[in-house]
């Protein structure tokens, strides 16, 4: 049998305008700003607006961990929303904005599959409005800034070995990793050496992720740590007077974006921080604003519930004020075979054996959202057109056998119809169960023990390493006033480990953190583990290579 891609699936849609679509979140074309006519920006001065109207319901998605290819859970994101709008719900979906390097790379897209897709795909996987490149502007300007203010005399005695601060580009491009810059003519600037991250894992993108409103984003700008004077101290952006004109580039990129799915339910589409190296949810203000103005919200979280899900509930959550009534766990045949031990290049093959070995990881993150956070979850078993019917039957059983809540979502091949089950099960734990929300730990623990806690409860590991620099970063936080922040720790995503190879649910590990560094205008302290890079490098075969765009500008080859 023959599937259409999903870029075919979204082209052979019938879009909607933008402003038929933000009719039914009784938002009025004065607080919109058009995008050609499938996009819109809505005003974040709504959310001051006093309303009757109680906050909707918030459901968060997220999964076990993935192959290299995503196991769909924005997919199911997606599905599940337009299951509750199809079942009568004033529902819309909050998700994260794609970065280019993983549309070009391996990854893919951020816009769904099949018949449970967000619409323009193209726009939204490409340029969308433009917010990315803002936030790659703003952070880049804050770096010329820099390197300007040492060449003009170096007021604030910025040592140029310890700026912390780098470059950005919305590309995977290792190359640009480690360099040196300022070479050549004096004029040219301070040689040194520096560096680029992808626009994605700027601390630029978390705070634009976590503010509230300009106000609040203009305060945590101004809050950066750039780097450290030479008599030790840290310097800021305020003290380089720069928050402004960086706040001033991001002034209409922090408005929402809104779009639509393929069955018409609002998108809100905002940030996109990674979520292996920073928080990886969409925007404070646009799930704010989607539960201000639907009844039923559901929002996703990055790689799987030991990553994007810990980070969404201890740090979002607890930034925002808002929390999570249900949350669903996203799991694949494919997944679990993988953490089974099957290659990527076998996943396809039927493998009982395999799977049920690979059965521990889900369970792992069931645990840690209904024991460590005590909220109720519903296993959505995300099914592929290679899925067969007995290892569809064993996981079904094995997870009611272990008292499992659990539903298959067929949103791939059937749109919102195929997330039905999903969407009353959802609404049932909303209903019925039980939800004693809590952190995996408190803010005034020190710095180590923060992180032995995430590393404790929520990975299953032994203990904790910390390397002689990382105990001194710390130290050094911990006496500049950095100690009671939430821990954003940066671990690869394929395992629960922060060794990528020990897939399934190991037991006796240990993390090791060999880095720990400050955002301090997001308002976390980052513990960087394994081999994590915040400059991904395109794969052996690109993606690229197979998107082209014809003589009436219609995009083919992507997804």
């Amino acid at each position: 049998m023959e599937f259409k891609s999903d870029i075919q699936i979204a082209q052979e849609a019938a879009i909607k305008n933008i402003g038929e679509i933000v009719k039914k979140l009784n938002i009025s074309e004065e607080e919109m700003d058009y995008y050609g006519k499938y996009k819109a920006k809505i005003s974040y001065n709504l959310l001051k607006e006093k309303t009757d109207k109680k906050p909707g319901k918030l459901i968060l998605t997220t999964a076990i961990n993935p192959t290299p290819a995503g196991e769909g859970k924005t997919t199911t994101a997606i599905g599940v929303a337009d299951a509750l709008s199809k079942l009568g719900k004033n529902a819309s979906v909050a998700l994260r904005e794609p970065s280019l390097g993983p549309v070009f790379g391996v990854k893919g897209g951020a816009a769904g599959g099949g018949y449970a897709q967000v619409i323009p795909m193209e726009d939204i996987n490409l340029h969308f409005t433009g917010d990315i490149h803002a936030i790659g502007a703003a952070n880049n300007l804050l770096a010329a800034i820099i390197d300007n203010h040492i060449y003009q005399g170096n007021e604030l005695n910025i040592d140029p070995r310890r700026i912390t601060w780098r470059r950005c580009v919305d590309m995977n491009d290792r190359q640009l990793r480690s360099i040196v810059d300022g070479i050549g003519a004096k004029t040219n600037g301070m040689p040194r050496e520096d560096g680029f991250d992808i626009t994605v894992a700027s601390e630029v993108m978390a705070i634009f992720c976590l503010a509230n409103d300009i106000e609040d984003l203009k305060e945590r700008l101004s809050k950066i740590v750039i780097g450290y004077s030479f008599q030790g101290e840290p310097v800021t952006v305020k003290q380089l007077k720069a928050e402004g004109a960086m706040a001033a580039l991001l002034k209409d990129a922090l408005k929402p974006n809104v779009v639509q799915t393929l069955e018409g339910t609002p998108a809100f589409i905002h940030g996109g921080p990674f979520a292996n190296i920073a928080h990886g949810c969409n925007s404070v203000i646009a799930t704010k604003m989607a539960m201000h103005f639907s009844d039923y919200v559901v929002t996703e979280a990055g790689f799987g519930a030991d990553l994007g899900a810990e980070k969404f509930l201890d740090i979002k959550c607890r930034m925002s004020g808002i929390k999570p009534d249900a949350v669903v766990i996203v799991a694949t045949v494919r997944a679990l075979k993988y953490n089974g031990g099957v290659p990527k290049k076998e996943l396809n093959g039927e493998n009982l054996e395999a799977l049920e070995k690979g059965l521990p990881n889900l369970l792992k993150h069931v645990e840690n959202i209904t024991k460590v956070f005590k909220l109720p979850a519903v296993v959505a078993i995300n099914k592929f057109p290679t899925d067969t019917k007995d290892e569809l039957d064993l996981i079904t059983k094995k997870c009611k056998e272990l008292g499992v809540n659990v539903a298959l979502s067929d949103v791939w091949a059937n749109g919102g119809e195929g997330g039905v089950e999903v969407a009353k099960e959802v609404l049932r734990l909303i209903d019925e169960a039980e939800n004693n929300f809590t952190y995996a730990y408190e803010l005034d623990l020190p710095i180590k023990e923060k992180i032995k806690a995430i590393a404790q409860k929520i990975y299953g590991a032994e203990d904790v390493e910390f390397t002689k620099a990382a105990s001194k970063q710390i130290s050094e936080l911990e006496k500049n006033g950095f100690g009671n922040v939430p821990i954003c720790v940066a671990k690869t995503q394929y395992s629960l480990t922060d060794d990528q190879t020990k897939l399934g649910r190991p037991e006796g590990f240990k993390i090791t953190v060999r880095e720990v560094n400050i955002s301090a205008g997001a308002g976390f302290a980052v513990a960087v583990t394994g081999q994590i890079m915040k400059m991904p490098g395109l794969p052996k075969v690109p993606a690229a290579e197979k998107i082209d765009v014809d003589k009436d500008g219609v995009i083919t080859g992507l997804f």
